[in-house]
């Protein structure tokens, strides 16, 4: 039992890295870095050398190779020594007979975890490599301590014979694959992210071609009459204001597309989301005449204020307005319609998308928001994982009610900002 026990607790030490990324980058729209492996993997090192398994006194048997080896994999040479020196200091600190064998074992299994991760780069076979790694890891302190003291060996065989190997063996596999993977799908996910996005932008400038074009044409035939030759002075300036107006509106529109395209910034603010709505209406009005779908707005007349990333906000009312319109262009002979209310109330802030459109079954609304799950035939699903995780990351919540041919409604709440509430922090901080 005590052996299992020693097993399965340095095994829970070398999922750590794993489990801290999938908590700290679930939300975030990047990849670790190197200093994320480096921190992560030095508190690692740590807490298993605290709690390393002894059989005889002055030796420990930990995932210290493990560690090292995945340090050099995912955060490089910088980290691999950062950790090897972290190592030596403490391995001296702890002190006992095996201290020195330890520093010998760890200058061999260093330079084999260097080899190993030039390997590891270049070979298509990780998964033999990585098993490489972890008998490499398991049969070299073995061989030194046996060497170096082997009644201590001989006197623990089923220890040395099945914890080392146990520890290393399934250590190394286990974690390198689990933390490849997941920067792997956090990969793919920010790739298609991206381009679902610019499909989302695109989509909307083609519409936003045939809105500037009318009061283009406009322009156009006011000008064309003044370079006829209109003489009543009161006509031509009246023809000009309406050129300059249109032209105002053109700008407007233009200038509020290229603030919802802008790239994504990463830092939290006090956000006006009555503004934001209001912006992102009119940029996706042409998108929804487009369509045939009549798209309202209803919200308080003062500033609705929360805390989140603008820009993130406003892609996520883009995302859900997009969805709502095209849900309803896909009814036949029906005028399709998207209401967008926006309320204030009990230090909640609730903002309901509702459209009359094709809608869900109770089965496609539970999978919402899950990655690479979409509703349409083309589509990826990653814009609404986007906007879920958005939603999320501001404290907030999103609900859903859907019946097919009956339409849609999304419930959006978020925590209200206040003044309070920052000087509050303020304070304990």
């Amino acid at each position: 039992m005590t052996i299992l026990k020693d097993i399965i607790l340095q095994l829970f030490f070398a999922h750590m890295p794993f489990v801290m990324y999938s908590v700290y980058y679930r939300d975030q729209s990047k990849n670790y870095t190197q200093k994320f492996i480096a921190i992560t993997s030095m508190i690692c090192l740590f807490i298993s050398m605290t709690f390393g398994a002894s059989v005889v006194s002055g030796y420990f048997y930990d995932i210290r190779y493990t560690i090292m080896f995945f340090g050099l994999i995912f955060g490089g040479l910088q980290t691999g020594f950062a950790l090897l020196a972290e190592f030596v200091l403490y391995r001296f600190y702890i002190g006992g007979d095996g201290t020195f064998i330890a520093m010998v074992i760890m200058l061999v299994t260093f330079t084999g975890s260097f080899l190993l991760y030039r390997i590891y780069q270049k070979s298509e076979r990780k998964s033999l490599v990585l098993l490489l790694a972890g008998m490499f890891f398991s049969v070299t302190p073995l061989l030194f301590v046996y060497l170096e003291n082997p009644q201590s060996v001989i006197h623990n065989l089923s220890f040395h014979l099945l914890v080392i190997p146990m520890q290393n063996l399934v250590g190394c596999w286990l974690l390198i694959t689990l933390f490849r993977k997941a920067v792997t799908d956090k990969e793919l996910y920010i790739s298609y992210g991206q381009h679902e996005r610019v499909r989302a932008i695109s989509h909307v400038a083609a519409s936003l071609v045939h809105e500037v074009r009318n009061p283009l044409t406009a322009v156009k035939g006011f000008l064309t009459l003044i370079r006829d030759g209109v003489t009543d002075r009161g006509r031509i300036e009246r023809y000009i204001e309406i050129c300059m107006s249109e032209i105002a509106r053109t700008e407007y529109i233009l200038s509020e597309y290229l603030a919802i395209s802008k790239p994504i910034g990463d830092k939290q603010e006090p956000t006006d989301l009555e503004e934001l709505l209001r912006i992102t209406k009119d940029v996706m009005s042409p998108y929804a005449n487009m369509h045939n779908v009549l798209l309202e707005i209803s919200h308080p007349p003062e500033p609705v204020w929360i805390l989140a990333n603008p820009d993130k906000m406003k892609q996520v009312l883009v995302n859900f307005i997009k969805n709502a319109v095209e849900a309803c262009a896909e009814v036949p002979h029906t005028r399709g319609k998207v209401t967008l209310r926006l309320q204030v109330a009990a230090r909640k802030v609730t903002l309901t998308i509702q459209d009359n459109g094709v809608g869900m079954t109770e089965e496609q609304a539970k999978r919402l928001g899950s990655i690479y799950f979409s509703t349409k035939s083309s589509g990826t699903g990653l814009g609404m994982t986007f906007s879920y995780q958005a939603i999320l990351s501001f404290g907030g919540t999103v609900n859903v009610q859907s019946e097919p041919g009956a339409g849609t409604k999304f419930t959006i709440r978020l925590p209200v900002y206040t003044r309070d509430v920052e000087a509050r922090e303020g304070v304990e901080a």
